[in-house]
């Protein structure tokens, strides 16, 4: 979960223009001022795979130019010289000691004719918090986990087992996927430690799947897997400049995953293209009777997934443009005005300026909704048939960080724990109010009236601001964020690199109705064509600003 931003600004000399060509030149001049200062890193011998996609993977190994080993083998190195050493972004937290003979496998396979489909041989990166019944361990970054056995695979990762995805590792993540303590600082957790942004290293990547965005961005892996309650997927993919997809709440299983919240919670690819994260999605949704949310999937999505992108999906769309309230910097409506004019470039007809005040309403009726369905689903979760674990229920976790405050609490506490175990069951009046309200104003009064109001076929609106300092004082902080609405409601967002300041990237999102992800793919990869705004890190140690 990433919490709701409190800031209400920017800092004014961070030097915001709308212009693409004066946020290039400013760029250049802020790299120019870092090499003068010694900021810059020697330079490296270029990664062979660097911004691969899969579908030139595929081509590679289908004309035998290229294996699942030899491929495998190279990220395995290129993990070793970026996130272990080098600029140590500390994005893993492990590897896995079976990825080459997988690889070997699936070579195997492919040799003897028989191909599973276009990830076969593909390696990937999956959150901590996904069940691997395997020799790596799962543990959402505490050290309360570290020994558990989960009875059997996630049903995210048996999906992509069977597609022939090379499981290269897990990735770091705020601990307990960001709910355990207020002023927390995302991409840190006491197994795994802090997590950095590739694009300047002491700025912080977001969360909860930090190491996730900041793997996939550095290009450590193809793709990767995150979870999303609340921002954790769309903020550190906009954070990195990647691309990341929130599902439709039930369109993935979330059988296996450690839950915060089951009215929110759900799993997504993180990718470097659009086209990419379409691939994955596809093949890690599904129903399955583990998660009966699964049973509202309509029969024919798997299938518009699977398809190829409509090329200039945006001419003729109705696209409403939201530009707050989300504590952004005034500024940025200058940097929107330039997106929006992308927009209507691509023949969409652009209804501007909506405004969503109805998330102003909520109060604290989600921090409700998420206390009382984390303690219930936790319980659950470390109370399932056949899991061995170290901790059985919340309270056994609350009492191990407290007696292990040295390692488990050194920068912020448990908070939300604690609020969370003082709830009752999920029949109380109050989890019953805060439920209605959460959703009557995010789907009723929010997204739905937006959308069937104005006729339109999806939102669009600027994923957050730009990558805040790390901070273990005070926490992340913010710079202004979007992402709430479609994750209260349950509904689908995909964010997509928009643009740059001082060489921080930026998202967009688009967002739309419940089991529209075939569309709105379709609309970011239109909108990514027109822009090609995603950029290779450079793994800066800081931003410097003229």
């Amino acid at each position: 979960m990433t919490r709701l931003s409190t800031d209400k600004y920017v800092r004014p000399w961070l030097g915001i223009h709308p212009c693409p060509s004066v946020v290039k030149k400013c760029l250049w001049f802020g790299l120019l001022a870092g090499a003068s200062l010694g900021l810059a890193r020697a330079a490296e011998p270029a990664f062979p795979f660097a911004e691969a996609t899969i579908d030139g993977l595929q081509a590679q190994m289908a004309a035998g130019k290229l294996t699942a080993r030899e491929l495998t083998a190279a990220y395995l190195q290129r993990i070793a010289a970026v996130d272990k050493a080098g600029p140590k972004l500390n994005a893993i937290i492990e590897l896995n000691p079976d990825a080459l003979a997988i690889a070997d496998q699936l070579d195997a396979e492919r040799k003897a004719g028989h191909v599973r489909g276009p990830l076969h041989g593909i390696p990937m990166l999956i959150k901590d918090n996904l069940d691997t019944a395997d020799r790596m361990a799962t543990t959402a970054g505490s050290l309360a986990l570290v020994g558990a056995k989960p009875p059997r695979d996630a049903h995210v990762v048996a999906r992509l087992r069977e597609a022939g995805v090379v499981i290269l590792g897990k990735t770091n993540l705020s601990e307990w996927a960001n709910y355990r303590g207020s002023n927390s600082s995302s991409g840190w957790s006491g197994r795994g430690g802090q997590t950095r942004n590739p694009y300047a290293l002491d700025r912080n990547p977001s969360g909860s799947s930090a190491g996730s965005g900041s793997a996939v961005s550095a290009n450590l892996c193809v793709a990767a897997i995150g979870t999303e309650t609340n921002g954790s997927i769309m903020s550190p993919a906009s954070a990195v400049g990647i691309v990341g997809i929130k599902p439709t709440v039930g369109l993935v299983s979330r059988a296996g995953i450690i839950p915060i919240a089951a009215s929110q919670d759900t799993a997504g690819p993180m990718t470097r293209t659009v086209r990419d994260a379409a691939l994955v999605l596809a093949a890690i949704t599904g129903t399955d009777e583990r998660d009966e949310a699964t049973r509202e999937i309509p029969a024919t999505l798997a299938t518009e997934l699977s398809r190829a992108l409509t090329p200039g999906a945006l001419k003729g769309t109705r696209i409403g443009v939201v530009r707050g309230p989300f504590a952004f910097h005034p500024r940025m409506d200058g940097l929107m005005d330039g997106l929006v004019e992308t927009l209507r470039a691509a023949g969409a007809v652009v209804v501007d300026s909506l405004s969503l005040e109805s998330l102003g309403r909520l109060g604290g009726a989600q921090e409700t909704l998420l206390s009382y369905e984390f303690k219930d689903g936790l319980n659950r979760y470390l109370a399932a048939p056949g899991r061995v674990a170290p901790v059985h229920t919340l309270a056994d976790v609350i009492a191990f960080n407290q007696a292990h405050r040295a390692e488990e609490l050194p920068f912020f506490g448990q908070e939300r724990m604690l609020a969370a175990q003082s709830r009752g069951p999920l029949t109380d009046q109050a989890y019953r109010e805060a439920r209605a309200l959460c959703r009557q104003l995010t789907r009723t009064e929010g997204l739905d009236a937006a959308l069937e109001g104005n006729r339109l076929d999806a939102l669009v609106m600027l994923t957050r601001g730009p990558a805040t300092l790390t901070d273990h004082i005070n926490g992340e902080g913010g710079s202004g964020s979007s992402w709430a609405l479609a994750a209260i409601a349950g509904y689908p967002s995909v964010t997509v690199p928009a643009v740059e300041i001082f060489g921080l990237p930026m998202g967009l999102s688009f967002v739309g109705r419940p089991w529209s992800e075939a569309r709105l793919l379709a609309f970011a990869a239109d909108f990514e064509s027109r822009t090609h705004a995603r950029r290779e890190p450079k793994f800066l140690p800081t931003i410097v600003v003229p």
